[in-house]
């Protein structure tokens, strides 16, 4: 049952777990698993259902503001809930959590897009009855949210009413002392129309400053005697139905202003009218899994508990991702309100490699998406001191800088070069000349200029000072070493990509001169990279190596993650790191490194890491299996692929930690198939997993599909469409042609 997860808990804790888990959506669209019915009255349900960068801007307040603090951040809003259904038997209001539940089971079916939850439910006065839930997101109407309710009776009943509410009125949840979670501005939205007319509930609401509106066109489909209530701020609707069963589908359509221009609720009405059954909706949806899995989907034979927590973790990324030009995939997707729905730089270290070699076109979305802030970054680097160049935000949803606290936000600097790495990495697996032209050459070009202003030249290296690298535990350093290496790469690329499209109107309308272009290649080839001769591995900074190193070992598993337990500056005093760093730079640039330096950095980094972030131990699981370290590269590997099926972080009830689940396929496909993406294309340096008996996976090359399968000590590589190519087998070049398996030994 790989393909499904279910769970029949009702404790408080693993019920906001459980709504993060069974989430549905379809990266525009997103909607938590709540109950429809409700819960006790003294429990705080996260209720959600949000649109995919539709927000609110919010004031930022700040005891001292410098020049330079954003002013005001944007937040992700709860939009209009449609969830609400309420099954009254006899007049009694059925719950989960009153009279006697005889039985209750909830599953995701991640193979057929829904969930469904099925209950034998008997009441205190003794009515008993079998009650269906199911809920779809669709995959192919991205506007449409349905439900359908069925209730068989078992015992004598005379009347079942299925009360059916669509609410403006709605808040969005907040939790203080816990920096990853909103601590303020609960009201984002408001309600300004709540109608039913012609049989459709219409309501609409708007954001404040963002000036953005939502609305939401409800439709039922039913055979019971129907009334109405209209509130000011909602829309009830009360269906009669005689004890012999009750049959009730909900069809929600939302609308919002950044998709849909004026007129929203005409909109929603409009694509109403085109929405099929329940049943073939189900079936659309089925068709559409199909085909993603059917490239997407890795197989492992052999640990059933890991092969569901891989297919949990790609089908919730589908779920998540961005497929149009305004929106890209938030840290906890559209799962829940953790990280205030901001886009960071987990989308192209993380996400953006699953979807680039399995789904390239969703993999061109978020590239575009962020191009299209590429001037607010322009405008971004001005306002932090540069005279050119493009610094992107460290949390964003439409461009500006969203984070308050600059030490580990505007700090990071990489970000610049991760996105620039990206558009590379596009580039090198897709070759798509028009893409380079129209997008990637501007980018570099941009990102490099940076640079140039970031950094500067002293006793012949190119040194960048006061950055801070993806280890949030050490920050404010001069050179860090993932930094500046990114910052290489970024200026080789952005100075060969200037050779290629001299002559075109994009070098003249940025005014990029050939002096200029030299420069990045000369600061390039002269980047310093922290290096200590006695340890043998590359320094994370000048004066990581000078701190006292924390003891892990006598650190209190209360104590964890040491950022909710001790101030910032402790922490910057310390050879301690929250995630990887320096090992991370010798993931995506290794050839920058010797193979012992980055063992030796490894084995060092290794003691000083807590893996407060979820985006650590997939790193720490890929270069454990490129240094031949496999029961580690498998420990580490463990630890993401059941991360929030399990919440091993505790706070999975915020939403779903979407960068390690990006990391989980990683592991794999980057770790024990050894995976990496070179100028001269695709090179593989598989290793075998002793837990599994068999492991596949399908990527998607320059048109091509190929297939990969590690099993009895061998690799198997299957050309299954698109011409021949010739592929990396650790030194060996391996020529595929269409259904001629080569097989290799591991």
């Amino acid at each position: 049952m790989t393909w499904q997860l279910s769970n029949t808990a009702l404790d408080e804790q693993q019920l906001l777990v459980n709504e993060s888990l069974m989430f549905l959506g379809n990266g525009y669209l997103g909607v938590r698993g709540n109950f429809e019915e409700g819960y006790r009255d003294d429990f705080k349900s996260i209720h959600g259902t949000y649109i995919n960068a539709f927000h609110e801007e919010t004031d930022i307040q700040y005891g001292e503001k410098l020049f330079g603090f954003p002013d005001f951040q944007q937040k992700l809003a709860n939009v209009i809930d449609a969830q609400q259904i309420d099954v009254l038997i006899d007049g009694e209001r059925f719950s989960l959590f009153e009279g006697e539940v005889v039985s209750f089971d909830r599953t995701l079916h991640m193979d057929q897009g829904y969930s469904v939850r099925h209950i034998h439910w008997r009441s205190p006065n003794g009515k008993e009855a079998k009650l269906t839930f199911t809920r779809v997101v669709s995959f192919v109407t991205k506007e449409l949210f349905a439900i359908k309710v069925d209730v068989e009776p078992v015992s004598d009943i005379k009347e079942i009413k299925l009360v059916s509410k669509v609410n403006g009125d709605v808040t969005n949840y907040v939790e203080k002392g816990d920096p990853r979670l909103a601590s303020g501005h609960a009201k984002l939205i408001y309600a300004d129309q709540a109608v039913n007319e012609s049989g459709l509930t219409q309501i609409k609401a708007r954001t404040e400053r963002s000036n953005l509106e939502v609305a939401c066109v409800t439709r039922h489909e039913h055979e019971g005697a129907h009334d109405v209530e209209c509130g000011d701020y909602d829309v009830t609707e009360t269906f009669t139905f005689s004890g012999d069963g009750a049959s009730l589908i909900k069809y929600n359509v939302y609308t919002d202003t950044l998709r849909h221009g004026d007129d929203l609720l005409q909109k929603g009405i409009d694509i109403q009218k085109g929405i099929a059954d329940f049943d073939t909706i189900l079936s659309e949806q089925k068709g559409y899994l199909d085909e993603f899995w059917r490239v997407s989907d890795v197989a492992v034979s052999g640990d059933d508990s890991l092969q569901e927590g891989i297919r949990f973790n790609l089908y919730h990324l589908l779920q998540s991702v961005g497929k149009d030009s305004v929106s890209n995939i938030s840290a906890k997707g559209l799962s829940g309100e953790g990280y205030e729905g901001h886009y960071f730089w987990d989308t192209e270290i993380y996400i953006f490699p699953v979807f680039l070699m399995t789904n390239p076109e969703i993999a061109k979305g978020l590239l575009l998406h962020r191009y299209s802030t590429l001037d607010a970054a322009r405008a971004r680097a001005k306002e932090m001191g540069h005279k050119q160049g493009a610094l992107f935000p460290w949390r964003t949803i439409t461009g500006p800088e969203s984070s308050a606290f600059f030490p580990a936000g505007t700090a990071q600097y990489h970000i610049s070069a991760d996105i620039a790495y990206s558009f590379i990495q596009y580039y090198l697996v897709t070759k798509d000349e028009q893409f380079k032209e129209d997008y990637l050459a501007e980018v570099l070009i941009e990102t490099a200029r940076l640079w140039a202003d970031t950094g500067f030249m002293k006793d012949g290296k190119f040194l960048i000072n006061n950055v801070t690298g993806p280890d949030e535990y050490t920050c404010i350093v001069n050179n860090n070493y993932y930094t500046n290496a990114m910052a290489k790469y970024n200026m080789e690329w952005a100075y060969k990509i200037y050779q290629d499209v001299q002559g075109g109107g994009l070098v003249e309308k940025l005014g990029v001169t050939d002096e200029e272009a030299a420069f990045w290649n000369e600061a390039a080839e002269n980047m310093f990279l922290p290096y200590n001769e006695e340890l043998g591995i590359n320094e994370q900074d000048d004066t990581f190596l000078n701190k006292e190193v924390w003891d892990l070992d006598n650190t209190s598993e209360e104590e964890y993650p040491l950022l909710l337990n001790y101030h910032p500056l402790t922490l910057y005093r310390y050879q301690v790191c929250k995630q990887a760093d320096t090992v991370l730079a010798h993931f995506l640039v290794e050839d920058v490194a010797d193979e012992e330096t980055i063992r030796k950095s490894y084995d060092y980094y290794e003691r000083v890491t807590t893996h407060d972030s979820s985006l650590s131990y997939c790193v720490f699981s890929i270069m454990a299996s490129k240094l031949g370290h496999d029961e580690k590269a498998y420990h580490y590997f463990n630890e993401t692929a059941r991360l929030d099926i399990d919440n091993l972080h505790k706070n999975t009830k915020d939403g779903l930690h979407m960068a390690n689940m990006g990391g989980t396929w990683l592991a794999m496909v980057y770790g024990f198939a050894g995976l990496r993406v070179k100028e001269e294309g695709l090179t593989f340096a598989p290793r075998q997993v002793a837990a599994w008996d068999d492991f596949s996976f399908s990527l998607r090359f320059r048109g091509r599909l190929i297939n990969v399968e590690l099993k009895d000590g061998q690799v198997v590589y299957t050309l299954v469409e698109g011409e021949g190519v010739t592929i990396g087998h650790y030194d060996e070049r391996v020529q595929l042609t269409v259904d001629s398996p080569v097989a290799k030994s591991l």
